[in-house]
């Protein structure tokens, strides 16, 4: 990972965005959310401005739109590569325009434009999404609203057409220029036991004797430092239930939204089996990145991400079954397995794996997974016993789609668990992998709940695979379901499975039913699930049942921007605009065409700042030797790794090409904004370098060049140089 370097922003120019307000509704596990972004210029000529912040990889963003001088003007979805053309010709013929997208690079990262902000004007921004709700092994529902961005360690050969490029830059807290509120509604029909929460609350209103809904917010003077957590706890969570929302026929006549859609909710009631004798091969891939020294949340006294991982991974080493065999490699900009090949699990070989766990230390550069992956996939399967991996990061990575697309591959041959440790762990990667690797994931942001956690995907390791799942529907004559959740190939005991389906045909009278049944095989038993439902269709001007089965469809068939085959990108791009619903393909763009003339003057840009992390100005330790981590086997020998020295030109070549980059340009207005931002970039590296050359005396002359030339590169504004 790259951090930033004390790169502020510059204090004479007023940034545009004013406040951020969250409205949140909770109804059971599936949680609504409008994010309203108020913007003012200050300033005495137009502005385009670009703030890039996260959100989770499983919300279903449906809606955006602006409010200008009182007037609404709605976003449509389109073709990405379209909508940046649109967005191009505004702001080249000086109109209004308006950007949302997801980041090329990752799921749980966007990107808003604005471009021509008048001087004066006021706009209030509405981006709305919906997403499930995942349920904690305590039993409680976790809603979390990313507040903390950390930067992502751009790898060698990644793509650098990403909003991610848009560094925006970092402020202490105190200087933060915008405020942050958020409300909150929830209500469950079973009940509300309490509310919890890692950032204080206001006192908890319920409304109703029985409780069944309670309002709350955040407590006045909440600082932007944190990812919001909310923990609600229900009476009654591991019922199953069956919802069944109204199409939309008139503005949809074709497609996903024209027709009602179900969603189940299951908690399968898995018996109890006897301990499989395969006891699998367990492989432990432990993030050693400079970032994992961060801490893992802003909490006072908050322990390190890598003391959080170590922590986590020797409480699953001691509780691995006996004579499975297992190993563990730790892992930054290079690798290394603690034993060649996975070992027996004995006495003598435990206290050796917890000796040299004890000992890791977060010093291992970047955040390079990808190859050490591609590894354990090489090494050849211990017989008899299945591939169980489990990875241990705090997700900064800029390839997020390649990573999952090596962990799909090879998904016949093994499960996949991961970990995402501290506040602002990728959403994308962790459940990503996890998702396509058929395991699940978990986040540990505090020692809370952690041993809990760890505990509970251990054991779905070594539960007894479950065959055959399938779902059937018992509907009335004329009526039929059309599954549009992505073929279910795991399923654990304890862990609640969400399907969507399409009803096509009649609809039954008032009293009209229908029954769903899970079936499922476990040990060569045939196990199954039914839920009676009702068959009349409940209005939701939100769509929210429709939104979530297109965002599980595009989950599953859109792996990226750049990694989609062309055949697939088709029901994507169809999908994602049919139901109104973003993916990596398309992005929202809004015109304001209400101003009758051009907007006057040059155009100047302004990237919106986000608040600095914990500990995160402390200098990036360097990619050194790890002595106290050498096994008897490292892939591949780090001698035979290039340096990140000899990746880089001669100083003298090197500063003739940012000379070259810093020449004059043409009018700003006429700029697109990539030309705007490398021009400028680049006229303010060339000055940096200038300062940060200086070449001192002695034989550590090319060794202090490559640790200056690296604190410049791995500043917020800067990426890693490829």
């Amino acid at each position: 990972m790259v951090r930033p370097s004390g790169l502020l922003t510059r204090q004479e120019e007023p940034v545009p965005l004013k406040s951020i307000c969250v409205t949140l509704s909770i109804r059971e596990f599936v949680a609504g959310v409008a994010a309203t972004l108020n913007y003012e210029n200050e300033e005495k000529f137009p502005l385009e401005t670009f703030f890039v912040f996260p959100m989770d990889e499983d919300s279903a963003v449906y809606s955006f739109e602006a409010m200008v001088d009182g007037k609404t003007i709605k976003a449509e979805l389109k073709d990405k590569k379209k909508a940046h053309i649109i967005y191009e010709s505004a702001i080249s013929h000086r109109h209004q325009a308006f950007l949302l997208e997801e980041d090329k690079c990752s799921r749980d990262v966007f990107c808003c434009n604005v471009g021509n902000l008048q001087p004066g004007s006021k706009v209030a921004l509405t981006l709305k999404y919906v997403q499930e709700l995942p349920l904690e092994a305590d039993g409680a529902l976790r809603y979390v609203l990313p507040a903390v961005l950390n930067p992502r360690y751009r790898c060698s050969g990644s793509p650098e057409d990403s909003c991610l490029d848009l560094k925006t830059p970092i402020v202490p807290l105190d200087d933060l220029p915008y405020a942050f509120s958020m409300t909150a509604t929830v209500s469950s029909q079973h009940g509300i036991e309490t509310i919890q929460s890692n950032c204080p609350l206001s006192p908890i209103e319920y409304l109703g004797d029985k409780k069944t809904s309670a309002q709350i917010s955040l407590a006045d003077g909440h600082k932007f430092d944190r990812d919001v957590e909310l923990l609600i706890y229900y009476r009654e969570v591991h019922t199953p239930s069956v919802a069944v929302e109204l199409g939309n026929p008139k503005n949809n006549p074709d497609g996903l939204m024209k027709d009602p859609s179900a969603m189940v909710c299951f908690y399968p009631n898995i018996p109890e089996v006897e301990p499989s004798a395969i006891c699998g091969e367990f492989v432990f891939l432990m993030d050693c990145s400079g970032s994992m020294q961060c801490p893992i949340s802003k909490q006072d006294k908050s322990q390190l991400r890598i003391e959080a991982a170590k922590e986590t991974l020797i409480l699953l080493l001691k509780s691995l079954p006996v004579n499975c065999y297992f190993n563990i490699y730790a892992f930054g900009s290079s690798f290394e397995a603690f034993f060649p090949n996975s070992v027996k699990y004995t006495q003598d070989t435990m206290e050796e794996a917890l000796r040299r766990v004890k000992l890791m230390r977060a010093d291992l550069g970047g955040t390079e997974i990808l190859t050490p992956l591609q590894v354990i996939y090489r090494e050849p399967s211990t017989p008899g016993h299945p591939l169980q991996l489990f990875v241990f990061t705090d997700g900064e990575v800029t390839d997020t789609f390649s990573i999952i697309k090596e962990v799909r591959n090879h998904r016949l041959r093994h499960r996949c668990f991961s970990f995402g440790i501290g506040e602002g762990a990728s959403t994308s990667l962790i459940k990503g992998i996890a998702r396509v690797g058929g395991g699940t994931s978990e986040f540990i942001t505090g020692k809370d709940r952690m041993q809990a956690k760890a505990l509970r995907a251990l054991k779905h390791a070594l539960q007894p695979a479950v065959e055959d799942i399938s779902v059937n529907w018992d509907l009335p004559r004329g009526l039929s379901a059309k599954t549009l959740s992505p073929e279910q190939t795991v399923l654990y005991k304890g862990q609640r499975l969400i399907v969507y389906a399409q009803l096509t045909g009649t609809m039954p009278p008032e009293e009209g039913t229908g029954e769903v049944c899970l079936n499922y095989t476990l040990q060569g038993k045939s196990c199954e699930n039914k839920v009676t439902f009702s068959l009349q269709p409940k209005l939701d001007d939100n769509f929210t049942i429709h939104r979530l089965a297109a965002k599980a469809f595009l989950q599953s068939m859109d792996i990226g921007f750049g990694e989609t085959p062309a055949k697939t990108k088709k029901d994507v791009l169809k999908v994602s605009i049919d139901c109104g619903v973003i993916s990596s393909h398309t992005a929202f763009i809004a015109i304001n065409k209400d101003i009758n003339k051009p907007v006057q003057g040059p155009l100047a840009c302004r990237d919106i700042p986000r608040p600095v992390l914990l500990g995160a100005a402390a200098p990036m330790p360097q990619c050194k030797s790890v002595a106290h981590l050498k096994a008897s086997t490292s892939y591949p020998p780090r001698a035979s790794r290039p340096t990140r020295t000899n990746q880089y030109l001669s100083m003298s070549c090197q500063l003739n090409v940012y000379k070259s980059l810093c020449k004059p340009m043409v009018h700003e207005g006429l700029c697109s904004p990539d030309q705007r931002r490398n021009a400028c970039c680049s006229k303010r590296l060339l000055l940096r370098w200038k300062e940060l050359i200086v070449p001192p005396i002695g034989p550590t002359w090319r060794l202090t060049l490559q640790v200056r030339w690296d604190s410049l590169l791995c500043s917020d504004l800067w990426g890693p140089k490829n």
